[in-house]
């Protein structure tokens, strides 16, 4: 047994690009806290996406769009309309801060906050990545069970 966890068999690519649903099909939507319900997440780990989702949808009430890479992203973020962009900051191809760059360029998005998910040692964020409408970061590995209020905290502590 390889310790991965089949995704796939769990959520099927088209479902989870559509946005979150519960096991019966029907789409989860949370109680909006000050106009927030909606998290776009890019990251290319499949077992991340995973158990992102079920933090953010299941136990966070979120309705989450996860995009396995940056183009992907970019695709898809504009019809989505999110709320939030939750990044993974090391992805190959376009990483998270090149996301971000490529996101903020589409109108719809320009002002729409982000969180950096990342293993990789961040003690601040750059002042660069603040004027880009970074709200923070959470460290990999993150608890799932507190993801939800990590993020809402951050969300609760940003800009108006």
């Amino acid at each position: 047994m390889s310790g991965r966890i089949d995704v796939g068999s769990m959520w099927p690519q088209s479902e989870m690009a559509r946005g979150s649903k519960n096991r019966s099909g029907r789409a989860l939507r949370g109680v909006p806290m000050d106009g927030f319900n909606r998290i776009l997440h890019v990251e290319d780990d499949e077992d991340i996406l995973m158990i992102a989702r079920l933090a953010l949808a299941d136990l966070g009430g979120f309705e989450v769009m996860q995009c396995a890479s940056g183009a992907e992203a970019l695709e898809k973020a504009e019809g989505f309309g999110p709320d939030l962009l939750l990044l993974d900051y090391m992805m190959p191809g376009m990483n998270g801060m090149q996301t971000l760059e490529a996101l903020r360029g589409v109108a719809a998005l320009a002002r729409t906050p982000a969180i950096f998910m990342t293993a990789k040692a961040m003690e601040t964020i750059e002042g660069d990545m603040v004027g880009m409408g970074v709200l923070g970061r959470i460290t990999k590995p993150f608890d799932p069970v507190t993801l939800p209020s990590d993020i809402r905290r951050y969300w609760a502590q940003r800009p108006r």
